[in-house]
């Protein structure tokens, strides 16, 4: 009773008291100590427990999990084999929710492998680590898995499938999903809106917004995001404005800093720096660093070094380790033939001793993600990889590409320069790719970063040297790579 209300203290009491605690009497103990968020309590009445029942152990790896303290959460649940899918759910969201997408995925498998059957809940947690490695094979297969068992699809699990199709880079199999669902409340429209938009599908993100509207759903901050990411990736400035007023004139939303963010990138991008700037400074919120980084990749695509040098004091301030700041001045000092920015910016990274973040790739392939770091010799096919590799960049030389050692920061020689641009991790995942599937195959790939300027040259070759398509996804959108060309139009 106590525990039920709420009123851990006197359930305790009560439990204290209690001249026989059995299983049960345990295990409500315990469910009352982790409603609360207290696991530690609940660790404890656990270890004195005598015996102990599915839920005893369903119940702390629930409690580690919902507490984000995942490690303790994998130990209880590889502390026994009493498991239910309650167990493998609980420890695959707590992998999903805490961007350990690829032991979600190893989980899943396991999982599948003791025959275990899936709920809702479970796939919709596979289905968020896919989308976060983008890993469309095994996506898919969870999406054959609900047609095989008809399971019932619904509006979360819709969701699901939606969002992760989008985000494993085959948008027209989202739109099939996103058409084919009954029910759809406003996080689906916005996943789908958003998804349209990191497409470089602008036009059809609002059209689809529209559409939204017509049916009388109301829009939240989440697809005002997406209708914002639309107009910046299609750069239409004065629709973005429109939008950006009428959330809290017309529907009520309250504008975030987000939103603000995603209004500096849309102006920056379209080459209104100075009114990105204004904006800035007018807007009801101290600009944070993703502001500030925002009108520096503004800065970048069009040469405004002294806009980007007051950028980067603020950035240095806000978030003063983060390498890419850091690499996006030096490729504007570059830009300008300021080669004496350069090699302050060289200095400075040394000085201040600024870690870069490894540049990883990822491409799925036989239901398995490979995952590639600059320079990477760890693959057990490296050898063959490295192969392809020089003749690949062999073919792109003859075709004209020439490598912008400028964008190298580390200070080696040109020739060092040469070779650490062309073992950059996304090449690495196309020669994977061009390696393993055949001919003509769509290759996707799934970088933790914003392409680079070399890569993207390169890979736009690459489509039309090799006759393939190239979905890559980096930390920005996803570009389209055809017939030597990229969707974005070189506008990301």
């Amino acid at each position: 009773m106590y525990a039920k209300a709420g009123l851990a203290e006197l359930a305790r009491a009560a439990f204290d008291e209690a001249r026989r605690r059995d299983v049960f009497l345990c295990n409500v103990m315990l469910a009352a100590y982790v409603s609360r968020g207290d696991v530690a309590e609940a660790r404890k009445v656990f270890d004195g427990m005598r015996d102990k029942d599915l839920v005893s152990w369903n119940t702390m790896i629930h409690g580690y999990a919902m507490s984000g303290d995942v490690g303790m959460a994998r130990e209880i649940f590889d502390g026994t084999t009493d498991r239910d899918a309650f167990s493998w759910s609980s420890m695959i969201s707590a992998y999903a929710k805490g961007r350990r997408s690829k032991e979600a995925l190893e989980l899943w498998r396991e999982m599948r492998v003791a025959r275990v059957v899936p709920d809702c809940i479970t796939m919709v947690s596979v289905l968020s680590a896919c989308g976060d490695m983008g890993a469309l094979a095994i996506g898919a297969e969870v999406h054959q898995f609900v047609e095989g068992n008809r399971v019932e699809v619904d509006v979360k699990l819709g969701t699901a499938l939606v969002d992760m199709y989008a985000k494993c880079g085959d948008i027209e199999k989202s739109l099939i999903v996103f058409r084919a669902m009954p029910v759809k409340d406003v996080l689906t429209w916005s996943s789908m809106i958003i998804g349209l938009a990191n497409h470089g599908l602008g036009h059809d993100a609002l059209s689809l917004f529209s559409e939204m509207i017509s049916e009388g759903l109301q829009p939240n901050e989440i697809t005002f995001i997406g209708v914002l990411i639309a107009c910046t990736h299609v750069g239409l400035v004065s629709e973005g404005k429109k939008f950006l007023s009428s959330m809290s004139n017309v529907h009520g939303v309250a504008p975030r800093i987000e939103h603000y963010g995603c209004m500096v990138d849309l102006l920056g991008r379209a080459g209104h720096v100075e009114e990105a700037m204004e904006l800035i400074r007018s807007m009801p919120f101290e600009p944070d660093a993703v502001i500030w980084r925002a009108l520096l990749g503004a800065c970048r695509i069009h040469k405004n070094v002294e806009t980007a040098e007051e950028a980067m004091a603020r950035l240095r301030v806000l978030d003063p380790l983060a390498d890419g700041h850091y690499v996006l001045l030096s490729n504007i000092y570059a830009q300008a033939n300021s080669w004496e920015g350069v090699a302050e910016m060289r200095k400075t990274i040394r000085r201040e001793n600024i870690q870069r973040v490894p540049g990883r790739s990822s491409i799925e392939w036989e239901n398995t993600v490979h995952e590639f770091v600059s320079g990477d010799r760890s693959h057990p096919r490296f050898g063959e990889i490295y192969k392809m590799l020089e003749e690949m960049m062999d073919r792109l030389r003859q075709a004209g590409y020439r490598p912008m050692t400028s964008l190298v920061l580390q200070d080696i020689d040109e020739q060092s320069k040469t070779q650490a641009l062309a073992e950059h991790s996304e090449k690495l995942a196309i020669a994977f790719g061009l390696l393993t599937t055949p001919a003509r195959s769509t290759l996707r790939i799934t970088k933790n970063l914003r392409a680079c300027e070399n890569c993207h040259s390169a890979i736009k070759l690459i489509s039309l040297l090799y006759d393939r398509k190239l979905v890559v996804r980096d930390r920005n959108r996803f570009h389209h790579f055809s017939e030597g060309k990229c969707s974005c139009k070189d506008y990301w």
